[in-house]
């Protein structure tokens, strides 16, 4: 937590003094107090909450030292916590799960430099811009001037990607041109956000000694990426009936989207984007039908168990494993198991209380935030929509997603103040609830398997974690969910309006 600390006073600092430091060739201003603490939280929790304009906002110091620094440094600190917790499944009665120090340089030097390095060349390759030069100024037709923003995007976009920060280096994110200029870019990228967490996947398998955690957590993810799939499309390709009715759009709904991109490709980066909690967009939330918003909500809301963020949602995935096997040892009447290590009534808790923490802190201060007259004036749309883009913040914020709906004024005093809390709640439960885990894991001893184990890698078992999957969020968030999203779409398709 001191190293956190460290890394969140230091990125303040670079905020609040950017307007006088080098490296800022645009004479881009120093953040307000309130902006630079919630700008610099995120950047060390890894949320991908961004209350700036990247190129309007933000010194090139300011995106190499801030930024860069900590896409490094935070997914690190998630990726320590899930493979002590990979590695204690296979110590017995070890006092010690390893060493911070050891697995965070490890991380850095072994892990996310060697990949940035190799996957910046085809972003910079398909035009991605890579400079440290002044913004261009071009003279339009009309006699106006406009500035063409440049920097070092390429290798930060590359290293948000790859740690699940979301690559939103420009305003527009992976909608802009310099940032995702070429079908390719885009379905490179979009592979690029699913190969690590399916890697991390495959680490645990090994650190473990486990091939079948491996298969079930990878069969766990897929499954639930599967069943998200469907809604979005069927909402997208429905259109907006109110629209229709006014004969101003047909067929599909395209408002919010990069005209450069099919639907498909557009339903798909939303997919691809939130459900690992990447927060990567090519279209606006804000826009999406409400069908499309509650699977979105779906998404963050279960702790990005689906090929999700690093560190913290392969480690919420271990966590509903926990659940459900603590739920078919009382099925069956027999102390859970879980790779060969008995689930106790201590694991028990802490892998509940992992969720009832980030579920608390979206609900408690969506509800504070949305009963105050300053959050009310956040707002930029009444009805259930407001509700769910004040929902989607909170939430999104509590489970290192970070993304929101353009509707939501995201630079004012109560919503950078609110947030912070989220983030760090959201984050340091899942982490420590994990470590906390490893410990108690690597003090047991392993017990035989027998014929009455549950396999993880059976059927059974999966169908059991997806099904917990659902039934726990739906517990905590339905209420919200249905005067919402849901109340949304009622009241859409009956041509009510706000």
């Amino acid at each position: 937590m001191g190293f956190e600390i460290l890394g969140v006073v230091f990125a303040f600092v670079i905020l609040s003094l950017q307007g006088v430091l080098p490296l800022n060739p645009h004479g881009v201003s120093s953040f307000r107090w309130d902006w630079a603490v919630n700008s610099a939280i995120y950047w060390v929790t890894n949320t991908n909450w961004i209350a700036y304009s990247g190129e309007r906002d933000l010194s090139y110091l300011s995106d190499m030292l801030g930024v860069q620094v900590q896409d490094y440094i935070s997914p690190s600190v998630g990726f320590v916590a899930i493979v002590s917790l990979a590695r204690s499944f296979s110590r017995k009665h070890s006092p010690t799960i390893g060493n911070f120090w050891v697995d965070i340089t490890r991380a850095i030097l072994y892990v996310w430099i060697p990949l940035g390095l190799i996957l910046v060349f085809p972003l910079i390759s398909q035009g991605v811009v890579m400079n440290f030069d002044p913004y261009a100024v071009a003279h339009t037709l009309e006699g106006g001037v406009q500035l063409i923003p440049g920097g070092p995007a390429a290798t930060i976009i590359t290293f948000q990607l790859a740690c699940e920060d979301g690559a939103n280096y420009f305003a527009n994110a992976m909608a802009h041109p310099f940032e995702n200029p070429t079908p390719f870019t885009n379905w490179f990228t979009m592979g690029y956000i699913l190969f690590v967490p399916a890697a991390i996947v495959v680490m645990i398998g090994k650190l473990a000694i486990s091939r079948d955690t491996t298969k079930a957590l990878f069969a766990v993810m897929l499954v639930l990426f599967l069943l998200v799939m469907p809604l979005p499309f069927y909402a997208e390709n429905q259109g907006n009936p109110l629209l229709e009715k006014l004969g101003v759009q047909g067929g599909v709904n395209m408002e919010g989207k990069e005209m450069r991109f099919s639907m498909f490709e557009h339903i798909m980066y939303i997919i691809v984007g939130m459900a690992p909690a990447n927060g990567s967009t090519i279209s606006q939330h804000d826009s999406v039908m409400p069908l499309t918003i509650l699977t979105i909500i779906f998404m963050v809301v279960i702790g990005a168990p689906i090929f999700g963020c690093i560190g913290e949602g392969p480690l919420a995935l271990i966590h509903y494993f926990i659940v459900t096997m603590f739920i078919a040892g009382l099925m069956t009447g027999r102390t859970p198991e879980l790779i060969a290590k008995k689930v106790e009534l201590r694991e028990i808790i802490l892998a509940g209380a992992s969720f009832l923490f980030s579920s608390f802190s979206s609900l408690m201060t969506t509800a504070i935030v949305i009963s105050s007259a300053a959050g009310v004036a956040a707002l930029g749309n009444a009805g259930p929509h407001g509700l769910t883009e004040m929902l989607f913040a909170f939430a999104s914020s509590s489970i290192n997603n970070g993304s929101y709906m353009g509707g939501l004024n995201v630079n004012s005093y109560i919503i950078n103040l609110m947030t912070p809390p989220c983030m760090i709640l959201g984050r340091y439960s899942t982490l420590l609830v994990g470590i906390a885990i490893a410990g108690s894991m690597a003090r047991k001893g392993k017990i035989p398997i027998s014929a009455a184990t549950l396999p993880v890698a059976s059927p059974l078992f999966i169908v059991a974690v997806v099904f917990v999957v659902f039934v726990l969020s739906a517990l905590a968030f339905f209420p919200a969910a249905t005067i919402g999203p849901i109340l949304e779409h009622v009241l859409m398709i009956s041509g009510r309006t706000f």
